[in-house]
């Protein structure tokens, strides 16, 4: 038997208990206290409940109303801080608390490259920048140990230097791969850092980490702009606010993996340029004042709930309070339903998206809906309608950044190339597909999805399209032809299961797609069609009612791990054609509405579907 000692090629993370950490995903912006005065173009520091906003601009023009004061958050509320040395805007700050900050450049009007260090009472002159900078630069690190970059020099023309901060000095670094200002930046450390977004042309979404030296591109922002803030780490930061090359205020909220973004809940106020909270936790964020067609003092929070271990799933770990590797895991067979608050229009043939926290349902039938609900993890709220009402569509995307694509007019043998993008507030009409479909698997975000398979003519189809934000594309088919299939995970990584093959058969198929062809993997235990689903990758995820040749509804759950199928926990309500939060956790899914062969027919329901963690000590390998 092999020893730990002789594995070789992986790193195992140390923790002394088995804790758990928040995620970004399923949060949401609350009100917090205002700000003593209106600010903008702010230098900021610091966390939500440790909170520094120096210097900036009270109103109008900046360079007629640049102020040196600071206010310092708790938590709660603003209080007055010390006063800088020299009054200046758009400059940066970098630092783990309001008591321990650093501040640098700026504009006085003109560039500077004055740097001053904040012990929570008093600003303290230090060495200056090597290049005198402004036009809103970021930063990140903290007070002895910090990066800026980006800024501007004239103004409007980016910049892509770097400097790091060894708490007396500043050294020049690995260039930007993107030259620009007016950027977010985040990160508690140095060598582990994120500048996103910005302008260099025109507003952008371009991404990239810092290692310390220098700087690797990675997934754009899904909407380009500038004047945006951010908070978090290079591998779960929150990006939000600024303004679009439109141009429009928008107050976008995204949250970063490390590699892709994900549109979440926007800010109340829409506004830009505003004072974040650049060192912050992977849970907490703070949006400070910014710019409308005034400054404002509006300060909103974000939080999100605890989702799962900071330990991903699988992965091995060394508990050091208990002196025990530890592998974290998903008790799958503890998975359980409960009832949840009845949706506002009874319905099945409905689509949804989103996660357990954070879920859009649409559409439905019978007859035709056009109806639009949110969830916000404890109820649902009517919002704006689909542009045309349908059923048996693909449902791609989350609760704020949704895709409406193909489904039926009328029965499950007519079907449309319509296609609706959802911004979080409206429907709008987009590229249609280039082939009429319904009753097909969707995946992916509304910069990168996939439809696959269909009902059409003839009655099944294996034609499948990829979307890149703006059109369709035709890509590889499917093994086998199916219609009222199930589906999850993204662009490149997705599966596909369950189904009708003309003229009657129901199919237990399952094929997973790499981005470039399907295979076909081991078969659902039940063969069914109509089902609901939620799973984020083609590893993980479940699959719940139906419909099979014996009975026209089941309540039964299979779970994917990746290799096979499992039966789980039963549904509460046997049904067909539930919407499902396609992009939620294999640990939390909503099913939502759906068929029953007695009255009422079109259901109401919801049920909540939840794992648990657990957290295996290792005792043999």
């Amino acid at each position: 038997m092999a020893k730990y000692s002789d594995i070789k090629g992986f790193t195992v993370q140390t923790l002394s208990t088995d804790t758990v950490a928040n995620q970004f995903a399923g949060g949401t912006w609350a009100s917090g206290g205002s700000m003593p005065a209106n600010k903008w173009l702010a230098q900021s520091a610091g966390t939500q409940t440790s909170n520094l906003q120096a210097g900036g601009s009270s109103d109008g023009p900046a360079s007629t109303n640049r102020v040196g004061t600071s206010f310092e958050y708790n938590g709660t509320s603003w209080t007055a801080g010390g006063s800088m040395n020299t009054g200046r805007y758009a400059g940066s700050g970098l630092g783990a608390t309001n008591t321990a900050a650093v501040v640098a450049g700026g504009n006085e009007p003109s560039l500077s490259g004055k740097t001053e260090s904040y012990n929570g009472t008093a600003f303290t002159e230090e060495n200056d920048l090597n290049q005198a900078r402004g036009e809103k630069f970021a930063g990140a690190g903290t007070s002895t140990a910090g990066v800026v970059f980006g800024g501007a020099n004239p103004p409007g023309t980016g910049r892509d230097e770097t400097e790091t901060w060894n708490g007396s000095s500043w050294t020049e670094t690995g260039d930007l791969n993107t030259a620009r200002s007016q950027l977010g930046g985040a990160g508690a450390a140095y060598t582990a850092s994120i500048a996103f977004g910005g302008y260099s042309t025109t507003g952008t979404g371009a991404t990239e980490t810092f290692n310390g030296s220098s700087w690797t591109e990675t997934g754009d922002l899904n909407t380009a702009r500038e004047g945006i803030a951010g908070s978090g780490t290079s591998t779960a930061a929150l990006g939000f606010s600024g303004l679009t090359p439109a141009p429009s205020i928008v107050g976008v909220t995204e949250n970063f993996d490390g590699s892709t973004w994900t549109e979440v809940a926007d800010l109340s106020t829409t506004r830009y340029i505003v004072g974040g909270s650049p060192s912050g936790t992977n849970e907490l964020a703070l949006a400070a004042g910014g710019y409308i067609t005034e400054a404002v003092a509006n300060t909103e929070e974000w939080s999100a709930p605890v989702e799962f271990n900071q330990i991903q799933e699988g992965q091995l770990y060394f508990n050091s309070t208990a002196n025990a590797f530890k592998e974290t895991i998903f008790d799958v067979s503890d998975g359980a339903w409960a009832s949840g608050p009845t949706i506002g229009t009874a319905r099945y043939m409905l689509s949804g998206a989103g996660t357990p926290a954070a879920m859009i349902i649409y559409g439905g039938a019978v007859p035709n809906k056009a109806n639009t609900e949110s969830w916000d993890g404890s109820s649902w709220t009517e919002v704006n309608d689909l542009n045309t009402a349908k059923n048996l569509r693909g449902q791609i995307g989350t609760y704020n950044a949704a895709l409406a694509a193909g489904g039926g007019p009328g029965s499950h043998t007519s079907v449309i190339t319509s296609n609706e993008s959802w911004n979080g507030s409206s429907w709008t009409e987009v590229n249609d597909l280039n082939t009429a479909k319904g009753g097909m698997m969707s995946a992916g975000t509304t910069t990168a999805g996939l439809m696959a398979g269909s009902v059409s003519a003839p009655p099944a189809a294996n034609t499948n399209e990829s979307w890149d934000g703006t059109s369709w594309t035709e890509v590889a088919d499917m093994n086998t032809g199916v219609f009222q299939h199930n589906g999850w995970g993204t662009q490149t990584a997705a599966i596909k299961m369950g189904g009708q093959t003309p003229p009657n058969p129901l199919s237990a198929n399952t094929e997973t797609w790499d981005g470039t062809s399907w295979t076909e993997v081991n078969n659902l235990n039940t063969a069914k069609r109509g089902g609901g689903t939620g799973g984020e990758t083609s590893a993980s995820g479940i699959i719940f009612g139906g419909a099979t040749a014996a009975s026209q509804n089941i309540n039964e759950t299979e779970f994917w791990n990746g290799t096979s199928w499992s039966e789980q926990g039963n549904l509460g309500t046997a049904r067909k054609f539930p919407g499902g939060s396609v992009n939620s956790p294999s640990f939390g899914v909503i099913g939502a509405g759906g068929y029953t062969p007695s009255s009422p027919y079109n259901r109401n329901i919801t049920e909540e579907w939840t794992v648990d963690l657990s957290n295996k000590t290792i005792t043999s390998s």
